[in-house]
């Protein structure tokens, strides 16, 4: 039985998935990420600083570490958002390689939607149903339009977590007056991009909705297994825009459930999962803690 691992690098975030492949099926040994910031300051200057360099060189440092203990067989790196728009991603991919000889590629949006829709339908199955799936990420917001095994849309906009975050909701706690700019300006971005779409089920996946997931069931120790296939319903999210809001940043690392590292951009997040709910009308969605991880590994080692 061989180990394969998938490193995802996003604006917010690293992933790392270990997974041994037995009988066609995917078992996963190791799920993980690690909030390394990447995109720190990218909207304001258009690159990737020195310092989220070195950090993120670290992150990823340490889980090929973790790849030689468990004899990983095959290591694929991916990066997305971040590494698509920063003038010096070509820096920070040269650096990687030179100091650890490990090559990353660069996914399109296409590629990403594909490889996140794929993840759905190997894990929860769509049938025949109209779908639409979204991602929202620290950099970028994904949304894929589905029906059955079909993919017949896919829209990838620059509005993510960190920019809000950045440009808006400056105090500790964050005013009501702050937060009404921030939804006007989420909620202006959409309607310029002409949002729009009736899904049978709406379908939510990345760290801002499993957060709020694990929030949600006051998980002291994260579960996949629970937020996978999960429902969260607008007055849940509703719910918790009031709690972060409440809160300072200090604060919201206490709150049972969310990464601390996670705790400042959180209600950006959560602002922006409401306005997608309210743009494809539906009162719920289901949360997959599976994403382009996933769909990468059974892409390359199961379905090909």
């Amino acid at each position: 039985m061989s180990k394969y691992a998938i490193l995802d690098i996003g604006t917010n975030s690293i992933k790392f998935f270990i997974a041994e492949i037995k009988n066609g099926k995917i078992h996963t040994i190791i799920d993980t990420n690690n909030i390394s910031r990447l995109g720190e300051g990218l909207q304001k200057t258009g690159k990737i600083s020195p310092e989220a360099m070195e950090r993120n060189t670290q992150v990823l440092a340490d889980f090929l570490k973790i790849a030689e203990k468990e004899n990983v067989e095959e290591i694929t790196a991916v990066g997305t958002m971040c590494l698509r728009t920063a003038k010096n991603a070509s820096e920070f991919i040269k650096k990687v390689k030179n100091e650890l000889n490990l090559e990353i590629e660069v996914v399109d949006g296409e590629e990403e939607a594909r490889l996140s829709y794929l993840a759905i339908l190997s894990t929860l199955g769509i049938a025949d149903k109209n779908v639409i799936v979204f991602d929202t990420g620290g950099g970028s917001t994904e949304f894929i339009f589905g029906e059955g095994t079909e993919l017949k849309n896919r829209i990838s906009l620059n509005i993510g977590a960190v920019y809000p975050t950045e440009k808006f909701l400056l105090s500790d706690p964050v005013t009501d007056e702050e937060l009404k700019t921030t939804f006007s300006y989420i909620e202006n971005f959409f309607a310029e991009h002409d949002l729009s779409g009736n899904p049978d089920v709406l379908f939510g996946i990345g760290g801002t909705v499993t957060s709020m997931g694990a929030v949600k069931h006051k998980m002291e120790k994260y579960n996949p297994e629970i937020i996978q296939g999960s429902t969260m319903e607008l007055e849940e999210v509703e719910r918790q825009i009031e709690l972060y809001k409440s809160k300072t940043i200090e604060e919201r690392k206490n709150i049972t459930g969310l990464q601390p590292k996670r705790a400042d951009v959180i209600l950006a997040g959560a602002a922006i999962v409401k306005t997608i709910m309210k743009t494809f009308g539906k009162d719920s969605f289901i949360i997959s803690d599976r994403g382009l991880r996933h769909g990468l590994m059974y892409d390359k080692y199961i379905a090909r």
